[in-house]
C-alpha cells in the first residue's frame, strides 16, 4: 500500500501481476493500529480511512481470524515470538497460502514466502 522500496521484484510482480488474490491478515491490521497507538506508524490518515481506501484502491480483502488459525498457532513452535507474525503464518498455513515478508523466520514454519 505505501510501495516500499524494501518489496522485491518478485514481490511486485506478484502483487501486481493480476491472478493472485490479495489480502491482508487482520493481525497485521491490528498490529497496525496497536504501532499507531505507540508512535511507531505514522499514516496520512486515520486507520480507519487508510486501511479501507487502500485496500479498495490496490482491491485488498481482509483475512479474518478464525478459530482454526488461533488453534494452529498453539501447535506452532517458538521460532519467532511475535504473536502477530505467529498469527500471520498459522493463517499461511492453515489457509494454504503464501506470504509476501522479507522475514526469513517464516520459512522455519514450512510457509511459502515470497520475498
Amino acid at each position: 500500500m505505501s510501495d516500499d522500496p524494501k518489496l522485491s521484484a518478485s514481490a511486485r510482480r506478484h502483487i501486481a501481476g493480476g491472478g493472485n488474490e490479495l489480502l491482508l491478515s487482520l493481525a497485521s491490521s491490528w498490529e497496525m493500529a496497536v504501532k499507531l497507538s505507540i508512535g511507531k506508524l505514522h499514516l496520512d490518515a486515520p486507520l480507519d480511512r487508510f486501511l479501507p481506501q487502500h485496500m479498495q484502491i490496490n482491491a485488498v480483502s481482509h483475512l479474518p481470524l478464525a478459530f482454526d488459525h488461533v488453534c494452529r498457532v498453539s501447535t506452532l513452535p517458538f521460532h519467532h515470538r511475535d504473536p502477530f507474525d505467529r498469527m500471520i503464518a498459522a493463517q499461511a498455513l492453515v489457509e494454504g497460502i503464501a506470504l509476501v515478508s522479507v522475514d526469513q523466520v517464516f520459512d522455519a514454519y514450512g510457509v511459502e514466502r515470497i520475498s
